[in-house]
């Protein structure tokens, strides 16, 4: 048996023995580097993200966040695999068909999806364009009433130009249909459509930019500005939307993607003779053929880039929509609204953090 006093000696020694390994636990977890938090919504990164855009200058963040390569910078080791569409309809289809994880869509379109689903395969995520749709018409046409008996056009049917040219047309006791006292809308794509006013066979068209500014190029004038019909003249008229599937499984996929959608808006405004640039060749490359200069300044001089997806003139777009006879019934918008992971990157990259409206909230 150990005296007492060499049972507390030993004891003293293997306390100070603790103390030491202690302190050298404590000195390698500070020099170590901290590890990264684990995203708050969970999820693991995808492996691939499937985005939706179309190749005109409406879509001008998703073209230079696809040419400068912000999208796959951001995206690490996620595969960004691409596809463009020359109208939101057809992307819905792609949505919810499961070939697509994320569109830049218009407003009409996006409610669509929204409400095609119940509410439950998409939501919306963030803005990318505000403005830059117009009525433009022959030159000879100065009134609404003008337009009686006349063919015109819009990209398709149900789109976002499509439901907003059918509600004015309403809004001023216009029949849309055939006959002398009616206006005949004729769903039509855009290149085809300047094909068409060219030759006369069109009266004009509800379109958006750059296909506008190309109708205004071939003598074309401009009877409706969308901006006028809008509070502040600010309406949504591209925005990003995801499937919710996809948001749920993948949260911090969906945050890289809007870092690199921030960087192409900022490029957008911040140096906007590169930005038409990169846009023009991005529009080249995809579909053949590039804007004239004019067209281009024109364009670019009707559009605004934000982030901000306008939250709250959703339930009047969804109004619009049963008033162009392009839903039965108003859809109910409640959940549509997801901008969680847009106010994460917003609040760290020291912005302001956009308001849902009220749409972020699931009918109870």
């Amino acid at each position: 048996m150990l005296r007492p006093a060499t049972h507390r000696l030993r004891a003293s020694t293997l306390v100070l023995a603790l103390v030491a390994l202690l302190a050298l636990a404590a000195c390698s977890r500070r020099e170590a580097p901290a590890e990264p938090a684990a995203p708050a919504g969970g999820g693991t990164p995808a492996a691939e993200l499937r985005l939706g855009y179309f190749p005109n200058i409406n879509h001008a963040p998703a073209l230079i966040g696809v040419a400068n390569g912000y999208f796959q910078q951001e995206l690490g080791d996620t595969k960004l695999t691409t596809q463009t569409f020359n109208a939101g309809p057809e992307e819905v289809a792609a949505l919810l068909g499961g070939s697509l994880d994320v569109g830049f869509i218009g407003s009409g379109p996006a409610i669509n999806a929204f409400a095609k689903s119940n509410g439950e395969a998409v939501r919306l995520i963030a803005g990318s364009t505000s403005g830059g749709a117009q009525l433009v018409v022959a030159p000879d046409i100065a009134t609404p009433d003008q337009l009686k008996g006349k063919i015109i056009a819009t990209p398709q049917a149900g789109n976002t130009q499509d439901i907003a040219l059918k509600k004015w047309l309403k809004d001023n006791n216009i029949a849309n249909g055939t006959g002398p006292d009616a206006v005949t809308v004729q769903n039509i794509e855009n290149p085809r459509t300047l094909d068409l006013f060219k030759s006369g066979e069109v009266a004009g068209g509800w379109l958006p930019e750059p296909w506008s500014s190309r109708l205004v190029d071939a003598g074309a004038k401009v009877l409706v500005d969308e901006k006028t019909l809008w509070p502040d003249g600010k309406f949504p008229t591209t925005v990003m939307i995801v499937r919710t599937q996809f948001l749920q499984d993948h949260p911090q996929t969906v945050e890289a993607l809007l870092r690199a959608h921030q960087r192409s808006i900022e490029f957008a405004t911040a140096d906007q003779a590169q930005a038409k640039t990169v846009s023009n060749d991005a529009i080249k490359q995809l579909t053949n053929s590039a804007l004239a200069p004019a067209v281009l300044d024109r364009a670019f001089s009707e559009l605004t880039f934000e982030i901000d997806p306008l939250a709250a003139t959703f339930p009047q777009l969804a109004k619009d929509s049963v008033t162009a006879g392009a839903a039965e019934t108003e859809p109910n918008l409640a959940g549509f609204v997801d901008v969680t992971a847009l106010n994460a990157v917003l609040q760290a990259s020291g912005k302001p953090t956009v308001d849902a409206a009220g749409l972020d909230r699931a009918q109870g």
